[in-house]
């Protein structure tokens, strides 16, 4: 199959070599110089997204938040400008969006591509740097399920726990959810370590015993062992997350919900942009607990 990837960055990358190596021939776009491990399968660089449209059957896109797809979906030399009705061998095409942005803006997407006679899926992921390359992520998806289904045996290439939630829009509400999750479990792994290491206990042999008891978690065990080791390069980006946190704190005020806990992880993140940290890794947000408490998790 013709496959189209739009967005080759520390996910995206990985992603699409996981489609070539299937067996699919890549056509790409990025940002930048496309990566070695890329232009190794065999993929054919592309000037911009139209051109990929062109050549593809099943166009993926993933790039970091709503403006960057709305660019690519609609922008200049944009998908949208190379879609016609009935795709090759006669079926529309399919647009996967598995970037991170707004529900809303989604199901407006999505009703723009279909209205130019090709279909959409949006399908978020989680599972960060390590599961792109592994080919694990968990992929939320949203869409028709006749759609979700055709493209179910490539993403079944990039990710192990697929699932249609609902219709467009459902995906990234998923995805939302998981970043409040997520961020909370950071922070509360961030506390309680550094409460640990200011009272003198080892917070690394602390991580131990909490891993064998009912607060262990994939936080405690990944991330808390990057507090430890004190190792926050990026994986997955603070500005990113802040970027998830801001979509949820829009969606509760749209929905008339109050979500103190995100909001309160929100702030810690903006600590750390506010000091030139938003370019680490999320497991970094135990940074702001250790500035506001003046003391450091010892390093393990």
């Amino acid at each position: 199959m013709n496959i189209g990837f739009i967005g080759l960055g520390i996910m995206g990358a990985p992603m699409a070599v996981h489609l070539a190596n299937a067996g699919h021939q890549l056509f790409v776009n990025t940002v930048g110089p496309v990566h070695e491990t890329v232009t190794a399968t065999g993929a054919k660089v592309c000037a911009n997204a139209a051109e990929v449209t062109k050549q593809s059957e099943i166009v993926f896109t993933m790039v970091p938040d709503t403006p960057d797809v709305e660019a690519v979906l609609f922008g200049e030399n944009g998908v949208a400008s190379a879609l016609q009705a009935g795709g090759a061998g006669g079926q529309r095409k399919v647009i996967v969006d598995m970037s991170s942005i707004s529900p809303m803006a989604t199901k407006a997407f999505a009703q723009k591509i279909n209205a130019l006679g090709a279909d959409y899926i949006d399908a978020p992921v989680s599972g960060g740097e390590v599961g792109a390359k592994a080919a694990s992520l968990t992929i939320m998806c949203g869409g028709d399920e006749a759609v979700f289904e055709r493209v179910r045996p490539l993403l079944e290439k990039m990710g192990k726990n697929i699932t249609l939630v609902g219709g467009n829009g459902d995906g990234q509400t998923t995805k939302v959810a998981n970043q409040i999750i997520v961020a909370l479990n950071i922070a509360a792994v961030g506390e309680a370590l550094l409460f640990a290491s200011k009272a003198g206990a080892d917070p690394a042999k602390v991580r131990q015993a909490l891993m064998g008891g009912f607060a262990s978690s994939r936080i405690l065990e990944v991330h808390g062992e990057r507090m430890i080791k004190r190792t926050f390069d990026p994986g997955f980006r603070i500005k990113l997350h802040q970027k998830d946190l801001g979509l949820a704190l829009q969606g509760a005020r749209e929905l008339g919900l109050a979500l103190p806990q995100t909001a309160s992880a929100a702030q810690l993140m903006q600590v750390l942009a506010a000091n030139g940290m938003a370019d680490l890794d999320h497991s970094a947000l135990v940074r702001a607990l250790e500035l506001m408490g003046n003391h450091e998790v010892a390093k393990g």
